[in-house]
């Protein structure tokens, strides 16, 4: 089999990927809400005569498609699950469901995955090894989908593992990937800081929680400045400070939220307990008390470079790539690194900017779209990826 086959096949199927997809975007589920989503991907390949799983691991969805000859068995990954945003687009596709939108391409992944697993299926006669396409439930909400898939056997007999992500903000027909660290680990904190409220006229018979956590957020920042080593990334970002009182009401309590992003694992840990020190510093000298807690989300996405290099290697070999770079680690995060931990393999970006727009709207924002030509680029290059990955 030529790849400009399965190309061919893909392109002819790329009217079809675009209803999916917009179909999918009209009816958006959240993590571990996603029985409807996962019984449309279960019907589409049952309809086609693949071998599919469901329940895997929760909501997720296992199709297998055996070639004439053996070699490797190469799995590529989709995720499925959409966000707890209103979707303020204007557009036909728009979705139908209140406060809940695909907001980050997952509607689109999952089109694409789809048809480059109608197109191998039809091509299995003329193919070597097995192709297992992982449709993962739960991506955007901890602990997420990838991990209980994994225990469930997602991966059993796997050799290798890709997977991609739509970048709507990097321009259409441009390959982003990166050999090692390309995306951080991503935890979040809560900090509960307990004072003695009172009349707001009366300050010294109280212990100002709102002072206590503004002088907290403040000595957290020298935690990445002053006490991890400049050459380690990290971040540590409060994104909530709630206190909310009448005006001349000193608070009682303040609740932080925030998150940690790192690449290291042991400047993970030194952040986690860093935290704790600083809040508890903080609360001593203002008579405070405190809870803390810190909750580890996905670790980072390491690349193996082989494979990494690999992916870079063939997607010279789509026509509609114009462009492929090696970049700087990203702070996002993302459970692919589960599977990057169980099996060697890689993850890349595909470009999804918009034809005509220069300053596309963000991942996770209630204007978000993507160009859904990417959609076609993203199928053609996991599947030349995985394809020349037996040789």
């Amino acid at each position: 089999m030529t790849i400009h086959t399965l190309f061919a096949k893909l392109d002819s199927y790329y009217s079809d990927m675009v209803d999916v997809r917009r179909f999918l975007h009209q009816h958006p589920e959240l993590s571990f809400e996603e029985t409807e989503t996962s019984a449309f991907i279960a019907a589409f390949y049952k309809e086609l005569g693949v071998e599919t799983k469901t329940g895997v691991g929760g909501n997720g969805v296992v199709a297998t498609i055996t070639g004439a000859k053996p070699g490797k068995t190469i799995a590529l990954r989709a995720d499925f699950d959409a966000l707890p945003i209103q979707d303020e687009k204007n557009v036909p596709y728009r979705s139908t469901v209140p406060n809940k939108m695909h907001a980050c391409g997952h509607d689109g992944h999952t089109a694409s995955l789809l048809h480059l697993g109608k197109a191998l299926h039809e091509l299995k006669e003329e193919l070597t090894g097995t192709y297992v396409l992982i449709h993962q439930h739960a991506e955007e909400y901890a602990p997420g989908g990838a991990k209980p898939m994994i225990e469930d056997g997602c991966l059993e007999g796997v050799d290798l593992v890709f997977g991609t992500h739509l970048w709507a903000t990097a321009p259409l027909g441009k390959i982003q990937y990166r050999a090692g660290a390309m995306m951080a680990a991503a935890d979040r904190f809560e900090i509960i800081i307990q004072g003695a409220g009172g009349h707001g006229a009366q300050p010294h018979k109280t212990k100002d929680a709102i002072v206590a956590g503004s002088q907290l957020v403040s000595n957290l920042q020298q935690i990445v400045s002053r006490r991890v080593n400049p050459i380690d990334s990290a971040v540590v970002t409060v994104g909530s400070f709630v206190a909310d009182n009448a005006f001349n009401v000193i608070a009682d309590s303040a609740k932080l939220i925030g998150t940690v992003r790192t690449f290291n694992p042991e400047v993970r840990t030194q952040i986690e307990e860093e935290i704790e020190r600083v809040v508890k510093g903080t609360c001593l000298s203002a008579g405070c008390g405190y809870e803390y807690e810190y909750f580890r989300g996905y670790p980072a996405v390491v690349n193996h470079e082989e494979e990494t290099h690999h992916v870079a290697a063939q997607a010279r070999l789509v026509p509609e790539v114009t462009l492929i770079e090696e970049i700087e680690p990203e702070m996002g995060g993302e459970d692919f690194s589960y599977y990057l931990e169980a099996r060697k393999g890689a993850f890349f970006f595909t470009g999804a900017q918009q034809d005509g727009v220069s300053s596309p709207y963000p991942h996770h924002h209630p204007k978000f779209d993507f160009n859904e030509k990417a959609m076609l680029i993203a199928a053609k290059t996991l599947g030349v990826a995985a394809i020349n990955a037996q040789s």
